[in-house]
């Protein structure tokens, strides 16, 4: 059942991105991406200790436009899992699959992200689809100055993130049952994450 419900929402959420597309209400030159953890109160599969907060959880992965429509699944991962390997393992393969379903082209597209994301490899996987890596750069851990030719990073995309990402991430814990995991299937609290972010896809359509 869990399956069933998390495949049918799956083909709702691309059904908004869709019905965006048509009505050109999606501006994919920039595409902001982040992870969110939700804590669990009762337990369950699927989680881990989200770092500092000592608190088992959950986390997502989720891309947005500048017009902070939702345009990639999300990735779920237990609350302990780094996001740097989450991205290209998962994220930009389901953003690639989904922008084919809905005919969407994201080369020449940049994608911005903090300093989270930022390895070679990350950047590489974002090359590679033909988009445009704008990520912070992130020099802690690093023993001497990185050699070679800067990596582009435009600072005022970067700081669109916080009227973007950061804004659906708000306006998803408006949905009182995503503020803590309740579900103890993962599979379920991901299907209502979807449903959310449906919902935040379809608001223009919504009228006071």
């Amino acid at each position: 059942m869990a399956r069933l419900a998390d495949g049918c929402l799956d083909a709702i959420f691309e059904g908004s991105v869709l019905r965006l597309h048509q009505d050109a209400r999606l501006d994919t030159r920039v595409i902001h991406g982040d992870g969110t953890t939700s804590a669990a109160k009762k337990g369950g599969d699927n989680l881990g200790f989200s770092g500092h907060k000592k608190v088992k959880g959950c986390k997502v992965v989720a891309l947005c436009d500048r017009n902070c429509n939702v345009i990639a699944p999300f990735v779920s991962a237990p609350g302990n899992r780094n996001e740097s390997p989450l991205l290209r393992e998962a994220t930009l393969p389901r953003l690639t699959r989904l922008a084919r379903a809905v005919g969407l082209d994201p080369r020449g597209t940049v994608v911005s992200l903090d300093g989270v994301y930022d390895c070679r490899r990350n950047r590489k996987a974002i090359v590679n689809r033909g988009m445009v890596p704008n990520i912070n750069p992130n020099s802690r851990g690093r023993k001497s100055q990185k050699r070679g030719r800067k990596a582009l990073f435009d600072p005022a995309i970067f700081k669109e993130r916080f009227r973007t990402i950061e804004r659906v991430f708000a306006w998803e814990d408006k949905f009182r049952r995503l503020l803590l995991r309740f579900e103890r299937i993962s599979q379920l609290h991901y299907a209502l994450k979807t449903l959310a972010y449906t919902m935040i896809n379809l608001r223009h359509y919504c009228h006071s």
